[in-house]
This record gives C-alpha cells, structure tokens and sequence, in this order.
C-alpha cells in the first residue's frame, strides 16, 4: 500500500492571482500528487494550500513552490494581518494513509535541509519536529515576524536547524514540522471594532486561559468592515469546532455584537464536521456508520 503524507504549506501572497497560479500549478498534473485546496486571502494577503501524495512527489512539489515563492514574494514589501516571517511561512506534514508521524519528521527534515541549501534560507523546525521544548509551539517561533527577526536570528538561542543564522533579504525564513490535523477556523463579527475581536480570541484561546487546543487572534477584514476572530483548533477530537464557535458566540453577545458568518480555511476532516451536525440537529443515537461515505 502507498504511503500517503498531507502537506499545508501557507504563502505569503493572497492578492496577486498570478502568483497564486504559479504556485498551485506546482501542485498540479503531479503523478502521484492531488492538489485539494488552494485557499488565498486578500486581508491576510495570504494563501493556504492544501495537497497530499507520496513523500517523495510531494516533496519535489515544494521544491518547485519554493522557486515560485522565492522569485515572486518579497517580504520587505509584505503587508497583511496574519502573522508571517517567510515567504513560504509553514510547510507542515500530517500523516494520512499507512504513514507516521516519524515518517512525516523525517519528511520534514529532508526537504528542509535541501530547500535551505539551495535558497540559503534559515528554516526551523516545530511541534513534533522541534529540536527543543521552546520551539514546539509557532507562535513562538514567529513571534517578531519577519521584521523583528532580522535581530531576533542574531541570539544564538535562535539559531536555525537549517541554514544561515540571518534571514535571506526578501524570502525571510521558514518553518517545517509534523503535526496532527490542524482546523483554521474563523468566525466574522458584526463589528469593525478590533479591540472586541482582540478580548474574545483572549477568551477562547489556550494561552490566555481559553481552551488549551486553541490558538487565536482578532483580525481586521477591512474590505468588509468587519472584524474577526481567526482561530486553529489542533485537536478538534477535544475541543469541538461546535464548542469554540459557540463560546464565541457568547463572548461576542456581552458586547452586542452578532456572529455573521464563519469560514473553514482550507479543509477538515468530516468527523469534525459531523460533530458540528450532531450537536445542531440533536440527532439521538448517532452513529458515524449512518454517513453513506463512511460506507464506500
């Protein structure tokens, strides 16, 4: 049986379609690789993609997104409200199909190191793949982005697991790991107010006192006006999409304000969503066997 790895590398482009095209392409006509998602956004100036395979395709793929990305972003001229410190900011891999997580570190390392070598980028390594404690979580590592990393990389504390210890002019620096599934999950608020979006992300998110499987932060949707609260949820079996989307909910209420809609960025696995309709639609004595995919 073929072992097959999921990667979801984030770019940091999600306004010239151009550029996006080039990048998915990399993704594309691949034997052995299915692109399954390519999600960009204007706001976060930032596209999400979504592609599974074997290791060895699958790496060639992002060998060749490099090039893209390393040509065609520059960092200095970057704005947009998500958090990034590269121009291909995280590369993670997820074990699907006769695969492991051992499997997918070492994934991680390899292509790392090769795209590295070739682009003298600085890359570091994170969750399962961390060399150290303090490098597990992202945040942390990208805490300073890519300006405050132009001294941040000159602490020794901070040396890459690959590459030159100062960032490469325009591509910044990248991160690689293995993790399970991650859900990015966003809820909009009927408001342009940033500092309500800001209070209820420190409510639902784990390092504020939330839920210990959600990372968070408010966000300005300025071309709608709105604001929203832009989460991950890394253990979805946990911590629910339900739970979170209502604690929002009620968080928002306590300042008068509405949820307007929500957006999956990427893709999720269907659990995740059947537990969403579990929970609505009160269906007694649910069982997973009763989803006709489930039975293919």
């Amino acid at each position: 049986m073929n072992k097959i790895i999921e990667t979801v590398p984030n770019f940091s482009e999600g306004r010239d379609e151009a550029v996006i095209n080039q990048i998915a392409d990399c993704f594309r006509n691949t034997a052995e690789v299915k692109l399954l998602d390519v999600k960009p956004d204007k706001d976060h100036n930032r596209t999400v993609v979504t592609a599974i395979g074997e290791p060895e395709p699958l790496k060639n793929c992002l060998y060749k997104a490099f090039d893209v990305a390393v040509a065609k972003i520059d960092l200095k001229k970057h704005k947009g409200e998500h958090p990034r410190m590269g121009a291909v900011d995280v590369v993670p891999f997820i074990p699907v199909r006769n695969s492991n997580m051992n499997e997918c570190i070492e994934l991680a390392k390899e292509t790392a190191k090769a795209i590295s070598y070739k682009h003298n980028i600085p890359i570091f390594l994170y969750e399962a793949a961390a060399s150290s404690p303090d490098r597990q979580n992202l945040a942390n590592i990208r805490k300073g982005e890519y300006e405050g990393w132009l001294e941040k990389i000159k602490d020794p504390k901070w040396k890459p697991d690959f590459g030159p210890s100062e960032m490469h002019p325009t591509a910044g620096a990248s991160v690689f790991g293995a993790r399970e599934y991650l859900i990015a999950f966003n809820i909009n608020l009927s408001t342009g107010d940033i500092k309500i979006a800001d209070k209820i992300a420190r409510a639902v998110r784990g390092s504020s006192g939330g839920y210990v499987n959600v990372k968070g932060m408010g966000v300005e949707l300025t071309g709608r006006g709105i604001v929203q609260v832009s989460m991950n949820l890394v253990n979805y079996k946990k911590t629910p999409i339900f739970r979170v989307f209502e604690t929002v909910r009620l968080e928002a209420a306590r300042y008068g304000v509405n949820v307007v809609g929500s957006e999956l960025i990427g893709m999720a696995p269907m659990e995740a969503l059947l537990q969403c309709a579990d929970y609505y639609l009160r269906i007694e004595g649910f069982d997973m066997k009763q989803v006709i995919e489930n039975n293919l």
